[in-house]
């Protein structure tokens, strides 16, 4: 299939420190692939990169076949990219409804002002559709009135993620979606993920290895900015490289 997102000689310094290291990352259409290593690796820059919330130092991003390297975030966005971030971001001083309507509408407007919100008609029916759909989805619905605030971080993060899912997304990035879950809450989003994997290409950087195992069909390892091993996930579990650059050295095989 072909590569629904990919990166040729992908860089990016900070100062002194090179966070992203002339890194090539594909991602073929309708495959779940899933980033792993250890903390300060360049997971999440990667995907800062990706998504264009930083400029790359060198190299190129190309996605859905067009080179996107200079493309703004809400480019991309307004292309079929959605991603979630590390730390939850929602507005809490919004219900859950007010949530996905205002951050579905203002990202479908590929970055026109704000202030357009209030002169267009926000209730604009496939968005309140797909809004709804959303919500449904991760099992919202009856607390589409209750204001953000009062949201467990669980309920936070489906909620996130529902924002994602109501842009239609061909391409999806999870910045890891466990962290900071309890084990119901993890398998409540596992049980979400594998729900709608299907409907898009999936790409999710995790610490909780053992919880996507069964989930992606591919992982990448980054170890100090650069992509040390890739392949199925069991086999890319037991490479030398990997256990090292996670465990330390060991002389138990896999």
């Amino acid at each position: 299939m072909p590569d629904l997102i990919s990166t040729s000689k992908l860089s990016k310094s900070f100062g002194g420190l090179v966070a992203v290291n002339r890194v090539d990352f594909q991602v073929p259409e309708g495959q779940v692939a899933g980033v792993i290593g250890p903390n300060g690796s360049g997971k999440t820059t990667l995907f800062n990169l990706l998504s264009g919330y930083f400029r790359p130092t060198a190299g190129s991003v190309r996605f859905l076949g067009k080179e996107v390297t200079d493309q703004p975030p809400y480019a991309r966005v307004g292309m079929g990219m959605a991603r979630t971030f590390q730390l939850v971001s929602v507005f809490n001083s919004l219900s859950v409804w007010e949530n996905l309507v205002l951050s579905s509408f203002h990202r479908r407007q590929q970055g026109s002002r704000l202030g357009s919100f209030f002169f267009k008609p926000a209730r604009e029916a496939s968005t309140l559709a797909d809004c709804r759909q959303a919500l449904e989805t991760v099992r919202l619905q009856d607390k589409a009135g209750v204001f953000t605030s009062e949201l467990s971080y669980g309920d936070k993060r489906m909620l996130e993620i529902a924002i994602a899912l109501s842009l239609q997304p061909k391409l999806l990035l999870l910045d890891e979606p466990l962290a900071g879950l309890s084990d119901h809450e993890i398998g409540e989003v596992l049980q979400l993920l594998h729900e709608v994997k299907d409907n898009f290409t999936l790409v999710i950087i995790e610490h909780k290895i053992s919880k996507i195992t069964d989930l992606v069909q591919r992982l990448s390892v980054m170890n100090e900015g650069s992509l040390i091993c890739e392949g199925e996930p069991g086999a890319v579990l037991c490479d030398p490289n990997v256990r090292e650059c996670y465990w330390g050295r060991e002389t138990d095989a896999c």
